[in-house]
């Protein structure tokens, strides 16, 4: 349920942004509880005592296990999990491998807090934020790959929206230049996931871009 309380988890070894993004996310609507932790270490540990989290922002450059395997084990262990990477790398490797294993967005540090706190609103409501220059990044590689174009039987509106998807806009700017609601568009959100077999946003530009859909 998107307006139900959510646990969020902050994965950062840096303890004064620890702390900083820690007091922006405790003001994100239907935030619970905030759990921070200096390493993918301690993170793990808190899931074999059984919390679990519903919203990870997580850095990639950790000491010890990595943001990107860290990633992979909480999505393991915590198939839900939305997770967000929040870093200062924005090398294609490594925007690719957190992608494939399993983040759902992916935002540079040099972003603001507001911005931050919107991102993980618009994670909540199904989105997949990126920093522009990241989601451009992502359409520049998976641009590379061999296309194998099929027909999932999308509307020209569908269409729309996908391509507005892989630019990297969040729901309420698809909404505002599509001139429709934020509710629409959450609409178009579920009619894709289901078309594409995708359950998130990030699922849904990688088989646009990958299979040419816009």
């Amino acid at each position: 349920m998107k307006n139900a309380p959510f646990r969020l988890w902050l994965i950062e070894d840096n303890a004064l942004f620890r702390r900083t993004v820690g007091r922006i996310a405790a003001e994100v609507t239907g935030v619970s509880a905030v759990d921070a932790f200096g390493s993918c270490e301690d993170a793990l540990r808190a899931l074999d005592a059984g919390t679990r989290p519903d919203t990870v922002l997580i850095d990639v450059g950790l000491p010890g296990i990595d943001g990107i395997e860290g990633i992979r084990q909480i999505k393991s262990r915590v198939p839900a999990a939305q997770i967000l990477v929040l870093t200062v790398f924005e090398e294609d490797e490594k925007i690719f491998r957190a992608v494939c294993a399993g983040a759902s967005g992916y935002l540079l540090k040099s972003a603001s807090m507001q911005q931050i706190a919107d991102a993980i609103a618009e994670l909540r409501r199904g989105g997949s934020p990126m920093t522009p220059r990241v989601a451009r990044r992502v359409l520049e590689m998976f641009s590379k790959l061999a296309p194998a174009q099929h027909d999932y039987g999308l509307a020209p509106r569908e269409r729309e929206v996908l391509e507005l998807f892989v630019q990297g806009r969040t729901n309420k700017e698809i909404a505002a230049q599509l001139n429709l609601s934020v509710h629409t568009i959450d609409s178009y959100n579920r009619s894709l996931y289901e078309k594409l077999h995708v359950n998130t946003r990030s699922g849904a530009v990688a088989k646009a871009l990958k299979e040419r859909l816009v």
